[in-house]
């Protein structure tokens, strides 16, 4: 099972992009962290746990929450199930999003 940095992407602005999906048989403990590189620009981002690319309004656990200026947004102990998706959008370019973890089996 794979553990540290289990996904990480530069995002696009306005856009859901699937940052992490959990592997099929394993749960996953899961930090996410979302950094605004943009030196004078907030960010406002949605953070999702959902089953597609597309998350629902059930699935949000952050949404639209101010990043500042070379700020991160930082959320811990995340516990999602085999086929779940961390979800995350940014209302501009230059944010990072990045999910660290582990990749636990289920006991058969």
């Amino acid at each position: 099972m794979a553990s540290g940095i289990l996904g990480s992407t530069d995002l696009s602005a306005n856009s859901d992009t699937s940052v992490y999906t959990v592997p099929s048989s394993t749960y996953s403990v899961v930090t996410v962290s979302v950094c605004n590189r943009h030196a004078t620009n907030t960010a406002n981002i949605r953070l999702a746990i959902g089953t597609s690319g597309t998350p629902g309004a059930a699935d949000y656990i952050e949404y639209d929450v101010a990043v500042g200026p070379n700020g991160v947004l930082e959320r811990t102990g995340i516990v999602a199930q085999a086929a779940r998706q961390v979800i995350v959008r940014s209302s501009q370019a230059s944010v990072t999003a990045v999910v660290m973890g582990i990749e636990t089996a289920v006991p058969a």
